[in-house]
């Protein structure tokens, strides 16, 4: 018999411990471990079968249980003396109140947040990009207020068919059963966002306020009786349904999460955020909502325009075109011909998303295109992705080398607390005092070899023993009554060589690159001397059945009697399971097409608990490789096609396992310890996890970015938004003369006829302004080595003062350059606007360049 309805009933906690629910309420829980210890003690094999969620254990814990604990004094005081801490942890300064300058509020957009299991709010490495970002904005005290949406059933969960076909449920959430509270108005009602829609019909949502830490994060739900049937689905999953589906979602997301701010702020208390942060392009529109409320204040579009972008940053999260959501112009047209944002012209909407540029398509509107015209600062996810991303948007900024798109790049890092196994935290702590592993030096013989063997076995351990756990329960749901087969037992071996790869299924991540050749793989993993096992996990979008067709290739090669013992695909990939994969694996793979992969935060997780990394030189692993903390795969990008490109990298891969990596880790010293390997497992603590770290990355967002905006965004502001008509109309004024700006004339001199090192070049341009004033320009000298197609490299920039003249006579701009340097020398001049509240002299994508 199965319910029709469920729903869940909390625990009333007897007064003695009414610290649980307090603690259970904070998903610091998530990432404070003596936390989850204590909850663990209340009844282990329930914590592990509830799925280490507090609340759902104490709705699960027997009354018989609670009263003997209500009665444990000790039990009792552990209880209160975790809530002193949590309140410390919520009230004292923290690195971020050390700040001058900085923002009193931060608003964080994104479409999804990984924080933890028992919250499923995440597909993949968006969503744990974002929850690490909240997490380690609340450890450092940023006061940051995440927005998202509330999916009444996730992302979907995974099951994997007899026949290796990847199958979706979605199992719907019952909010009132996860660490969620209503937002209410001071009557007790739910508050509500309502956004106007076309057919003069609306959308409702509710607020439910997840508390990570000191963070609070806005999920917005539209499963409410105020809204139609169709209306009510708009939330009901992460990345389901199609093009105005997800355009709703995003409309909620920006337009509605903006407003929901301002219901917290109101109720709460919160200062008004001074910074607007958008964590990829699905809620760009909340930039428009800013907008319209500008334009209630007395602005015109274009100085409000200007307002809003001065304190918006935007981080694109994707080097792949398909990544991007685009929506047909006449659907943007039909939701923005409304009332949804009073004061804004659809013609203005249109211009900001419109591909209007060489190569794009002037019939889509491009939300990372919009995000980046809202936006006056951006940035990409690691170096190499900020290049990509530079020559992927480039087309925005006509006239500029890739290297002056203004894009910066801030590597993500991932949250040391949350993916570092206890097992390494109780290592650092007896070692060295501390359970903050990336401030401690694992060089230092104070840790012993030995004990760091010891802890890779244990945590190897673990993982086989989930995986066993894992695939005997998918073996149950795909046999129902039948028991498991004998095999499953003996399910990889916890002292073999252990390499891990689990990502989402898009075909550039290339999940069977491992089965290029199958025989030589086959061989590797039998080995009879140095043999390998693989566990393998990831979830493909489900209309994507070119990638279900990738796990069916992989499931089925793993499911052959001969290497089903050494090669496992793990169904249902999530937070859980990554908990002891990364840990327990001894290699992390990656092997993606260069330069396809943004980041890659997996790799970065493994390595703070001492695995190394085998990856192709893309996204994080191309900046921080250094030849000890791992293995690079050479990209073979030069090959014909790419048959050959998989099969040359794929080779690669094969060789470095047999010949480098399986040697180094079964050559054993008499004490049966691996010390090279040893070696490299210090060596990648000590470098890296400091600078994986997320808190590296939340400061550099701090320091680069967020400090930075709001310091724009005060200016700009200021006399009543004066600043911002200035620049508005400086900027048309410039805009429209620009057409009419040339570099007439160049000559150089001051070098002899055969130039040497120290010489002085002296350049003069004379430059037809049209009207403008030289204030209104930089004249640059753009100079360096001079290549046979005659393209700069390592560029340097030198500006040139204008000369003295009478009226009427041409405008002419001198300066002198220091030949520092042997070796072919070649220069060029560029006019390009200035103005002191601009970011970046490309701001406004207009260059004059001598001819």
């Amino acid at each position: 018999m199965k319910a029709i309805r469920r729903f869940t009933v909390r625990a009333v906690l007897p007064q003695t411990l009414a610290a649980l629910e307090e603690l259970a309420s904070n998903l610091r829980w998530s990432w404070h471990e003596p936390t989850r210890q204590f909850f663990q003690a209340i009844d282990p094999a329930l914590w592990n079968q509830v799925g280490h969620d507090p609340i759902e254990m104490l709705g699960a814990v027997e009354p018989a249980r609670l009263d003997e604990l209500a009665a444990n004094e000790e039990f009792v005081g552990t209880a209160n003396r975790l809530v002193d801490d949590l309140h410390s942890y919520l009230r004292e300064p923290r690195w971020y109140q050390q700040l001058e300058g900085a923002p009193a509020s931060i608003a964080y957009f994104s479409p999804e947040y990984g924080i933890a299991a028992a919250l499923p709010q995440y597909s993949g490495g968006l969503g744990i990009l974002a929850g690490d970002h909240l997490k380690s904005a609340s450890d450092l005290g940023v006061p940051i207020v995440g927005v998202g949406l509330f999916y009444g059933a996730g992302y979907f969960r995974q099951g994997i068919s007899r026949e290796g076909w990847q199958q979706e449920t979605y199992p719907v959430l019952d909010p009132d059963g996860l660490p969620l509270s209503v937002l209410r108005q001071p009557d007790g009602q739910p508050s509500r966002v309502t956004l106007a829609l076309p057919d003069g019909r609306a959308l409702s949502a509710v607020v439910w306020v997840a508390q990570v830490g000191r963070i609070p994060l806005l999920l917005l739900d539209t499963d409410i009786s105020e809204n139609s049937d169709d209306l009510r689905s708009v939330t009901d999953r992460l990345y389901g349904g199609g093009g105005e589906h997800r355009l709703l979602q995003e409309l909620l997301l920006g337009v509605g999460g903006v407003r929901a701010i301002g219901l917290y702020s109101d109720l709460t208390g919160m200062p008004k955020p001074e910074v607007f942060h958008t964590n990829e392009g699905h809620a760009g529109f909340q930039a428009l909502e800013r907008i319209s409320g500008l334009i209630g204040e007395g602005l015109v579009f274009g100085d409000a325009l200007q307002a809003v972008r001065a304190g918006t940053v935007f981080t694109t999260h994707t080097p792949v075109p398909a990544g991007i959501d685009r929506f047909p112009i006449g659907m943007i047209e039909q939701y923005f011909s409304t009332d949804l944002l009073p004061g804004v012209a659809t013609t203005d909407v249109l211009a900001l998303g419109t591909e209007s540029y060489e190569g794009g398509d002037p019939n889509m509107f491009n939300m990372a295109v919009m995000g980046l015209r809202l936006a006056q600062r951006a940035n990409g996810v690691s170096k190499l992705h900020g290049e990509v991303s530079r020559g992927m948007f480039g087309a925005l900024w006509p006239g500029f080398d890739n290297a002056d798109v203004p894009i910066t790049s801030v590597t993500n890092g991932v949250h040391a607390p949350s993916w570092t196994d206890p097992e390494m935290l109780e290592l650092a702590h007896k070692s060295f005092g501390t359970v903050d592993t990336t401030v401690v030096d694992w060089s230092s013989p104070a840790v012993s070899n030995d004990d760091i063997w010891a802890v890779r076995g244990r945590m190897r351990e673990q993982l086989v023993a989930d995986a066993r756990r894992r695939t005997a329960g998918a073996w149950q749901e795909q046999n129902p009554g039948v028991g498991a087969p004998a095999w499953i037992s003996d399910l990889l071996d916890p002292n073999v060589l252990t390499i891990g790869f689990a990502r989402r299924v898009p075909t550039y991540k290339r999940l069977t690159l491992m089965l290029h050749d199958p025989d030589r793989l086959r061989a590797l993993l039998l080995h009879p001397e140095r043999p390998v096992q693989l566990v393998i996990a990831g979830k493909s979008h489900p209309a994507d059945d070119e990638g279900k067709r990738l796990i069916q290739k992989l499931v089925e090669f793993s499911q052959e009697p001969e290497v089903r013992e050494r090669i496992v695909f793990l169904p249902n990939y999530d937070i859980a399971m990554a908990k002891l994969l990364y840990p327990g694996t001894d290699i992390w793979l990656n092997n993606p097409l260069r330069p396809l992969e943004a980041c890659g935060t997996s790799g970065m997780k493994a390595a703070l608990n001492g695995s190394l990394n085998l990856s192709i030189l893309d996204g994080w692993w191309a900046e921080f490789y250094d030849e000890q903390n791992g293995w690079a795969i050479p990209s073979a990008d030069a090959a014909g096609d790419g048959a050959e490109r998989d099969k040359l990298e794929a080779e690669s891969m094969y060789d470095l396992i047999e010949h480098q990596i399986a040697p180094r880790f079964y050559d054993r010293g008499a004490d049966g310890i691996p010390t090279r390997w040893v070696d490299s497992i210090r060596h990648t603590l000590a470098t890296l996890s400091p600078a994986l770290s997320a808190d590296r990355m939340v400061r550099e967002y701090v320091e680069r970015l967020y400090i930075p905006a709001a310091t724009a965004s005060k200016t700009i502001s200021a006399n009543g938004y004066q600043p911002a008509r200035e620049l508005a109309a400086w900027k048309s004024r410039v805009t429209a003369a620009w057409p009419k700006v040339h570099v007439t004339h160049v000559e150089s001199g001051g070098v002899d006829s055969v130039p040497q090192v120290g010489d002085e070049l002296h350049v003069r341009a004379t430059v037809d302004i049209d009207g403008l004033d030289a204030s209104d320009l930089s004249v640059e000298v753009i100079y360096g080595r001079a290549r046979e197609s005659d393209t700069l490299e390592d560029v340097q920039h030198a500006a040139l003062e204008l000369m003295p003249s009478g009226p009427g006579q041409p405008k002419v701009f001198a300066g002198t350059v220091q030949l520092s340097r042997a070796g072919g020398f070649g220069y060029t001049v560029r006019v390009v606007p200035q103005h002191p509240l601009m970011a970046s002299a490309s701001e406004l994508g207009l260059i004059a360049v001598a001819e």
